[in-house]
């Protein structure tokens, strides 16, 4: 049962508005007692004051809900306390599987790296805000596409294959992999800067690669080759997957045809010996699609990609998740879509910088921390808190990487998607306060109380869970799906992040308060049975989140 739902249709009964505006306007306040009706908007229509509609709505509801205990006014809203039993009745039978499909799809662009570079903690934020994306939508009954849009054309290729060929060899890249390639481009870098023959020689294997030349392509291949089975030891260990692998290059025989359609629709036009799209309208700089030497851009490959995707996966709706940097760039992209006549829902979910304390990350001057280091030494401190703490512990290195990761993925979605990220490894491993291990530790204890039971929790009299501790968590643990419809709603994954702080709190204000073991059988069965359903929310929000729930600590 979904209790807005219920309330929105017995308010709407009374009012002549949409059952949806209705919805969406009833709040769940902090106070875990009560759901509320704030009756502005809809006072005007009403021909009444909001306190005087406030009045009017709670004495027609008076007695008509049976799942509601009592109903308060103050002020304008109109509050509606939810029995305890009705609540337990609801929280308890229900079940966190897969809902069925709703017809509806959506692709998600997310994580990008850069082909031939070291995976490091730039690439994080994108990686798993876009893979707990990926996961809630699945949940909810949505066909979700996750896609892998790796940076994988252009100038710097033709660069990296002389400085192969100049510096490096075959037997030397299969030994040390990604790291001999960013050296021998660094080095092709600096070296450029006092021999332009070597930017010549650069831009002519870029016009090989780009024209299909043998050698050239087999160079790039065998680079994107190397730098995938990086990623995927990275994505492996982050519980990341993809529906589709598909870098830059995948679209270049694609974008003929999306500049063919701009230029029918007369939207393509010639600025000094480059192609745009102007965007003056839309208050938006040009979009340049074709450079002066007949070379394609990010934002020709983009256009190609999103019609594409449209034609090949009948999307609902497209999300991409970048940094804050690139706002103006699919701004731009949108708009030329627009321009081309397609209302398609494509979103921008941004998100703030990644920096460390000494600036901004720079492969260059060294500031980088590379994501296998960062994972190594955050299980590796876990692995000796367990052996400090826990040493009988079974599984110690397994349940180490799950913490380890955990505490490295809630670090990242604790805050709002916007928010810029100063990284530290202190904060990261520090696991008290509201933290990962927190939720994973919460979890580890109600799955020991379930153990030492070892009872059924079947044929429960709700009745019986009365206390405000007890009706707390039920509240709390009720308002799991709603979180995750304000997750989709704005594409913000902290909301959930936030969301289970909220159930470990109320889970061990109750573990505290209420005994459970110790109480008598009837009423143990059923606060067993929130302890059970506090085991399936942890766990299911967790892994939406893609972190792993231990079952011991």
């Amino acid at each position: 049962m979904n209790i807005k739902e219920v309330l929105a249709k017995k308010i709407c009964e009374i009012l002549n508005e949409e059952e949806s505006n209705i919805y969406k306007t009833i709040e769940q306040p902090k106070d875990k007692t009560i759901f509320a009706f704030p009756c502005f908007r809809f006072a005007k229509n009403a021909g009444k004051s909001p306190a005087q509609l406030a009045e009017f709505l709670a004495e027609n509801l008076s007695g008509k809900l049976e799942l509601v205990e009592k109903i308060e006014v103050v002020n304008a809203y109109v509050n509606f306390f939810i029995k305890t039993d009705v609540l337990a009745s609801i929280v308890l039978k229900r079940s966190l599987e897969q809902k069925s499909d709703n017809g509806k799809t959506v692709v998600i662009d997310f994580s990008s790296p850069n082909i031939a570079k070291h995976f490091h903690i730039g690439h994080l934020r994108s990686t798993v805000i876009g893979g707990s994306l990926r996961n809630i939508y699945k949940y909810l009954g949505y066909n979700t596409i996750g896609v892998n849009h790796l940076g994988d054309w252009g100038t710097q290729f033709g660069k990296l294959i002389v400085a192969f060929k100049k510096y490096s060899s075959m037997e030397e890249v299969k030994e040390r992999g990604i790291d001999v390639l960013m050296e021998i481009y660094a080095k092709f870098t600096q070296e450029a800067k006092e021999d332009e023959s070597l930017n010549d020689e650069a831009r002519s294997y870029t016009v090989k690669l780009e024209q299909g030349d043998k050698e050239a392509t087999e160079l790039w291949q065998y680079f994107k080759a190397i730098s995938l089975k990086e990623f995927d030891k990275v994505y492996k260990r982050l519980g990341i997957e993809f529906e589709y692998i598909l870098g830059e290059s995948f679209y270049i025989d694609k974008t003929q045809a999306a500049l063919n359609e701009l230029k029918e629709k007369g939207i393509l036009v010639e600025s000094e010996g480059a192609m745009i799209v102007e965007l003056e309208d839309k208050k938006l700089p040009p979009c340049l699609l074709i450079r002066k030497d007949g070379g394609t851009l990010y934002h020709t490959r983009d256009l190609a990609a999103i019609l594409y995707r449209k034609n090949e996966y009948k999307f609902d709706k497209i999300i991409y998740v970048t940094a804050t940097d690139q706002i103006t760039h699919f701004s731009q992209l949108f708009a030329v879509v627009e321009k081309l006549g397609y209302n398609f829902d494509m979103q921008h979910a941004p998100f703030g910088l990644v920096t460390l304390p000494e600036g901004k990350l720079s492969t260059r001057e060294g500031r980088i921390v590379l994501m296998s280091d960062l994972i190594n030494q955050t299980v590796s401190k876990v692995r000796e808190i367990i052996e400090e703490k826990n040493p009988s512990l079974k599984n110690k290195d397994e349940v180490a990487e799950q913490v380890g990761v955990g505490a490295i993925i809630f670090n990242d979605l604790f805050n709002g998607r916007i928010k810029d990220i100063v990284f530290s490894f202190e904060h990261v491993l520090n696991f008290e306060g509201e933290t990962g291990p927190l939720v994973q530790y919460t979890h580890a204890r109600a799955c020991s109380i379930l153990r030492k039971a070892d009872e059924s929790t079947e044929n429960i009299d709700y009745t019986l869970i009365k206390d405000e501790y007890s009706h707390d968590l039920l509240y709390t643990l009720y308002m799991f799906e709603h979180k995750l419809e304000d997750v989709i709603a704005k594409d913000e994954p902290y909301l959930l992040s936030r969301y289970l702080i909220e159930v470990a709190g109320a889970f061990n204000r109750f573990y505290h308060n209420a005994p459970i073991l110790t109480s008598e059988k009837e009423l143990k069965k059923a606060r067993l049975a929130l302890v059970k359903e506090t085991v399936n929310t942890l766990k299911k929000g967790l892994n939406l989140l893609g972190i792993k729930a231990p079952e011991e600590m």
